[in-house]
């Protein structure tokens, strides 16, 4: 039986249930076990681009972060999937708890990074979704991955989910600030605004793979 049965209709509150959860034991346990498999993925990632950068002269992204999902987004996230409350649940059916935001400059190296990454033998690729390829309908762009990744307890080997995602510099940029609009209440002109988000993440796609052709325009001058 998961937790949230065990409450009583007064106490189902979503803020309450997320205390009370992110207090057990068992949570702080698995929080602990997500922060060392972003550690294990970052870690990854800062060595590629490491070698990267010592090979060609550059490096492939400019930027990284790690977040957990804080208690009441996952709470949430939960009762919109009509997912059982219960920690085995949400290890289970929760895939984003672990996340890694990739920076880069160039959209190919995007594609490099996450191909170089998914290749190594301790990391299995859950799931992929390319909404730069196949952007969302408001405009939003990026490569998300679900990784299976290995941590090494002091008593056994475990595996873990971590999301990735890789975007352009661009694409991080409208993200950050589609983000912010869109939690703005009382807006009269609601579909107006969504139009010119995605008017404007339009433009900073064509402006992605211009810049791209550029670098490759001055790469190759570099060469003859």
């Amino acid at each position: 039986m998961g937790l949230l049965n065990e409450f009583s209709e007064d106490y189902v509150n979503m803020e309450n249930i997320a205390k009370w959860f992110s207090k057990g034991e068992g949570y702080m346990k698995l929080m602990t076990e997500y922060r060392c498999a972003m550690m294990e993925v970052e870690t990854k990632l800062n060595v590629l681009n490491a070698e990267f950068s010592l090979q060609y002269d550059r490096n492939p992204f400019e930027q990284i972060e790690t977040r957990l999902k804080n208690p009441i987004s996952i709470i949430e996230k939960m009762c919109r999937k009509n997912i059982d409350i219960s920690l085995e649940n949400m290890e289970k059916e929760i895939f984003d708890i672990a996340g890694i935001r990739v920076v880069c400059s160039f959209k190919e190296d995007i594609y490099m990074l996450a191909d170089m990454l998914t290749a190594q033998d301790d990391i299995s690729l859950i799931e992929r979704k390319d909404y730069i390829e196949f952007p969302k309908k408001n405009g939003y762009r990026s490569l998300h991955l679900i990784l299976d990744v290995p941590i090494f307890l002091s008593n056994c080997k475990k595996y873990m989910k971590v999301e990735v995602q890789f975007r352009t510099i661009a694409m991080d940029f409208w993200a950050s600030l589609e983000h912010k609009l869109k939690y703005k209440k009382e807006i009269s002109n609601a579909e107006e605004i969504s139009a010119r988000l995605k008017n404007c993440a339009d433009t900073l796609a064509v402006m992605d793979n211009e810049m791209q052709e550029i670098r490759h325009e001055i790469d190759l001058a570099g060469e003859l």
